[in-house]
């Protein structure tokens, strides 16, 4: 028996998604939006697809676009024709690994599905999960004005191998912003990386060996807790309360556990949009010095925060002696960048360099050079202000229209991009859920260590006001109920 069809009526053609659907044509779209559904699963081998004549209601597009495409999908081999019933998923058969094989399944809810799914699965608007903001928010004529400008100079600049800690100007404009944080740092003391990630890894490579333990938020950024595990570490989680740290649970854990690192977001911490107050702080300090252990101190947001927003970062009270600063403009200019920069004592800031240059030679100066054109050339502060008037704006009509359809609020945020809000069932159940309905969630079991069922759940309020997807997450609350 054939496996009925689901329903189709929320699944758009990706206008967002990774390939630029802008220039595509329609039976491109078409095979597009088909093979990556039928690749992720959505649609399981046996199932019929829509008839020429639904799906051409459907997605509004003639009745031969839609032939032509299943066509293209049988010749690439996704689908199957059957004469007088229709086109059918094909199961394709699984390419064998070089090790031993085990058989294919459908992909589980986890860290690796949000990363694949954020970077191509669904559009800005269906995904209140995804975390940056929308391409529409961003500045692509800043960008494009600083490759212009390059393209002026000689090019001979861009064909050498460039600095391995990074192009040195970049790093002097570096300074001068961290001075303005109160965080003192000479250029010799920033290394530029590709990214956060980069620099975490790097990071925990040179400090953490089998059997440390590292204590991260919980909930918290999620990429990090595989890297830990990586290295053979034990990855123990501190709780949160409203307020930020749960101090007395981190003084436990600490004495307990002896941790080799601390790794944190001061300001806007991803997920809950909290920041560490003064008195945390210097607990936090007072708790390294005495059981010796280094804090990395991840402030990806801090150009969400407000300028004169009364919050306190580790580094401008530690001076980096203890406290590993680490900051990027990937949520502000734009993620394919990947310009990041840590920055730390003169002694590591040395050894740190001297593993990027072993495990990667040194990070593209075209990118550092985009970044520091964007920065010096008088437009990035007042781009940054936009973005966080637009925030401000729907900030608390979000998390208002998010309690009326039975969400709560952790916190009430007053800077970022995230709204933490408990749904009441398993958000892991919910997203499986949205994912076949065409919506990209971020479930809460994927920011704790522990992976334990929740029914927390990340918002991105860039992009939370659809109305499919509202409809839909109440429709599935009140199911659950």
């Amino acid at each position: 028996m054939p496996m009925d069809r689901p329903n189709l009526s929320t699944l758009a053609i990706t206008a967002g998604a990774a390939l630029d659907t802008a220039r595509m044509t329609l039976v491109d779209q078409l095979v597009h939006w088909a093979s990556l559904r039928i690749e992720e699963r959505v649609f399981l081998p046996g199932m019929r697809m829509p008839s020429i004549r639904n799906l051409a209601e459907e997605k509004r597009v003639s009745r031969f676009s839609v032939v032509e495409a299943y066509e293209r999908l049988v010749a690439l081999g996704f689908l199957e024709a059957r004469r007088g019933s229709g086109f059918y998923v094909r199961e394709r058969p699984a390419v064998p690994s070089q090790n031993a094989a085990a058989p294919a399944h459908k992909s589980p809810i986890d860290v690796a599905w949000l990363v694949r799914s954020m970077l191509h699965a669904v559009s800005p608007e269906r995904g209140p999960g995804i975390g940056t903001l929308p391409p529409s928010w961003l500045d692509g004529e800043m960008i494009t004005s600083a490759l212009r400008s390059m393209s002026r100079q000689a090019g001979t600049h861009l064909l050498s191998s460039g600095n391995p800690q990074g192009f040195l100007p970049l790093r002097k404009q570096l300074q001068t912003q961290l001075a303005e944080l109160e965080i003192g740092a000479r250029p010799e003391q920033i290394v530029l990386t590709s990214g956060i990630t980069q620099a975490v890894d790097f990071l925990l490579r040179l400090y953490v060996r089998d059997g440390d333990t590292v204590l991260v938020g919980d909930p918290a950024w999620f990429v990090m807790f595989g890297r830990i595990a990586s290295q053979g570490a034990n990855t123990i989680g501190v709780p949160y309360t409203p307020d930020g740290v749960d101090m007395q649970a981190l003084e436990r854990l600490v004495q307990t556990h002896r941790p080799k690192l601390l790794i944190l977001n001061s300001i806007l911490q991803n997920p809950t949009g909290t920041s560490m107050t003064a008195p945390r702080a210097f607990q936090i300090l007072r708790l390294a010095e005495q059981y010796d252990f280094l804090v990395l101190e991840d402030d990806i947001y801090c150009d969400l925060c407000p300028p004169h927003q009364p919050v306190t970062r580790l580094a401008s009270l530690d001076q980096l002696k203890r406290v590993i600063y680490m900051g990027s403009f990937s949520k502000t200019l734009a993620a394919n960048l990947r310009v990041a920069f840590v920055a730390c004592s003169p002694e590591l800031a040395k050894t740190f360099c001297d593993h990027k240059m072993l495990s990667g030679s040194t990070t593209p100066e075209i990118n550092e050079r985009i970044v520091y054109k964007v920065l010096t050339e008088g437009h990035y502060r007042r781009h940054a202000d936009r973005l966080r008037g637009r925030l401000d704006e729907v900030r608390e009509k979000t998390a208002r229209t998010l309690e009326r359809i039975g969400l709560r609020m952790y916190s009430e945020p007053s800077a970022g991009m995230f709204l933490w809000a408990d749904t009441g069932v398993d958000t892991s159940a919910l997203a499986a859920a949205g994912h076949e309905a065409g919506f990209l969630f971020a479930p809460g079991a994927l920011f704790s260590p522990r992976q334990a069922p929740s029914t927390w759940m990340r918002m991105n309020i860039a992009n939370s006001s659809d109305p499919g997807m509202l409809t839909f997450l109440e429709r599935q609350l009140q199911k659950a109920a």
